[in-house]
């Protein structure tokens, strides 16, 4: 008990901050070099990795600075009013902890292989880290060693955009070589195919987002979307994983999200290769079901009509090809639709586990499609923090998507590849997987007018849709240099259509009421939710007294271009003057 304890107390030493270990130690403590002299003792460090820096319930939470989600309030970042004073996510502590924990196991006595292990886990981590810096400011000072107080380097400017990305490539390789090659059955540690399915994603972020920002200079996009499509090709042909696929289309998606405990879990590593897992053994537990069913607790996440209306029929066929699709009602709108959708927001049919019919709730959603994706169905969670439902990070239908826009960016896209991804993705979801045979406008005017390519559209088509809610849409938005859908006036906040105001709404399609809008007095209809409108809350015809739903009509949400890249912070500056401002932001 002793001994644990002693490594208990030194983690806890190591762990805050490598900065922490320049003065003396008193005798009677662990010092640095009483450590890191074992696997043991390096794994237990390694462990704060997974503490610190390791994904969870932000993801599913992710998309509230969205052009496809209506959400309660605009993100401060979509305001004219966002400043250099605003901005925060310059935070280093999580390098210095990595950085410090490589320079110590560099001189570890452990035997090379051991040590080339966990210098990959750590390199891992510092890719990550770096990543999210890059995504986030552009070019960052980079360190790959724990700095002392008077280092003069602590105070040096920006490393090129260019400068860091390579390093995290190579320390993208470094993880892919050392890491294990065993597949994870808890799906909780980093192995080669996790480090594999960081590097594919980093590597096609990269790639498109110097193709297509131009107007940065950026070298080798190219380089890096070929690196995109041999990572994702090496998970590929691994034939560690597949597709959750039980013949089920109209619950295996939704099952990748609500699978339970570990045991749940087990059903889903197939297609899922690194997860935040929860337990109610390990007294682990988290708020998601609570967020998305609450009027205050969440953002009342809401897909937006034009969204909505990407959803193919089962068929193959593009829903926008029908005529009258925009003013459709809802419960014929969602008839015969890619299982997804009924899978992602309430339909009709749609039960919780007591039997309990459950409609889109007007005190939760915004506009009417009522995002479930990530609720468990057990009514107990909706005002508790304690669902155990799992939170994939890397699912292989990403490493498909990946693939797929690689090659396509490249030009390399064939029917070959679509039958080995975007076939069968679409087939998971009960829609028939055949080949598009021209462009679609409606993608191309309502949100790619820049792309032609018949293919590429129907790949971004599929990466929206299935990565719905996993916070991988502004990241997107981004790397495409789409931005300015983010704004009000490209991308209204739409909902379901509403034929006439002050009139029963069928929401079910059993023919009775559920629902009514109305604005000024509220109608005498008995046995129906009453929704009042506003000035902010209304329809696209409100003139007429019809129309889809707008959320948030009037409210403030603007774009410009300098935001690709968030500002260096105020506060960050003053002390480091040495770090030049990203363009047109002043402080």
């Amino acid at each position: 008990m002793k001994k644990i304890y002693l490594y208990a107390v030194a983690l806890g030493m190591l762990v805050t901050s490598c900065e922490d270990f320049l003065t003396e130690y008193p005798g009677n403590k662990i010092t640095p070099d009483d450590f890191f002299k074992n696997e043991r003792e390096i794994n237990l460090y390694a462990n704060s990795f997974y503490q610190r820096d390791m994904p969870g319930t932000e993801i599913a939470s992710g998309d509230k600075i969205s052009d496809i989600t209506a959400v309660v309030s605009v993100d401060k970042y979509l305001t004219a009013g966002f400043s250099p004073a605003d901005q925060g996510g310059w935070g280093w502590s999580d390098l210095r902890n990595i950085n410090y924990f490589i320079d110590r196991v560099k001189k570890s006595p452990v035997d090379e292989a051991v040590r080339n292990k966990y210098l990959g886990l750590a390199k891992f981590w510092r890719a990550k880290f770096y990543f999210e810096k890059v995504k986030t400011f552009g070019g960052v000072p980079y360190y790959d060693y724990c700095l002392a107080e008077n280092d003069p380097a602590l105070y040096k400017g920006r490393d090129s955009r260019e400068f860091v990305m390579d390093k995290v490539l190579e320390d993208l390789y470094e993880a892919v070589k050392y890491s294990s090659d065993t597949k994870d059955e808890t799906c909780t540690t980093v192995t080669r195919y996790v480090a594999l399915a960081m590097k594919a994603r980093v590597c096609l972020y990269e790639g498109t987002f110097r193709k297509y920002h131009t107007e940065m200079n950026l070298p080798d996009a190219d380089k890096w979307l070929k690196e995109a499509a041999t990572a994702a090709e090496a998970i590929m042909t691994s034939q560690k994983y597949k597709l959750v696929n039980t013949g089920n289309p109209e619950t295996d998606y939704r099952a990748l999200f609500t699978a339970e405990n570990r045991s749940g879990v087990r059903k889903i590593i197939d297609e899922v290769i690194w997860a935040q897992v929860y337990d109610t053994e390990y007294r682990r537990w988290h708020d998601l079901t609570w967020a998305y069913n609450s009027a205050t607790a969440g953002s009342r996440w809401s897909l937006i009509r034009q969204f909505v209306n990407t959803y193919l029929m089962l068929d193959g066929s593009r829903f926008t090809d029908k005529a009258g699709y925009n003013e459709m009602t809802f419960p014929n709108e969602v008839k015969n639709r890619d299982y997804r959708l009924k899978q992602t927001v309430r339909t009709p049919g749609y039960k919780r586990s007591t039997g309990a019919v459950a409609l889109p709730d007007f005190a939760i959603t915004l506009n009417g499609y009522h995002m479930y994706k990530w609720s468990l169905d057990n009514p107990f969670y909706d005002g508790q923090a304690e669902a155990t439902n799992a939170v994939p990070i890397f699912r292989y239908a990403e490493i498909l998507l990946i693939y797929a826009e690689a090659k396509a960016e490249l030009g390399e896209f064939t029917s070959i590849i679509w039958d080995k991804t975007i076939k069968l993705l679409r087939e998971r979801a009960g829609v028939i997987g055949k080949e598009p045979e021209m462009a679609d406008t409606y993608l191309q005017t309502t949100f790619y007018p820049g792309i032609s390519d018949k293919y590429l559209l129907e790949i971004r088509r599929e990466r929206a849709i299935e990565l719905i809610a996993e916070n991988h849409r502004f990241d997107d938005l981004m790397r495409w240099k789409r931005g300015d859908l983010l704004a009000e006036d490209a991308m209204q906040w739409t909902g379901i259509y509403v034929p006439e105001l002050g009139k029963g709404y069928d929401m079910d399609g059993d023919g009775k009421a559920d629902v009514c809008f109305y604005t000024g007095s509220k109608p005498s209809i008995p046995g129906v939710t009453f929704v009042k409108l506003s000035d902010t809350f209304t329809l696209t015809d409100i003139a007429n007294n019809k129309g889809n739903l707008i959320w948030a009509k009037g409210v403030q949400r603007s774009w410009e271009d300098k935001k690709y890249l968030h500002p260096i912070p105020r506060n960050v500056r003053v002390v480091n003057p040495a770090l030049e401002q990203n363009p047109n932001w002043g402080d």
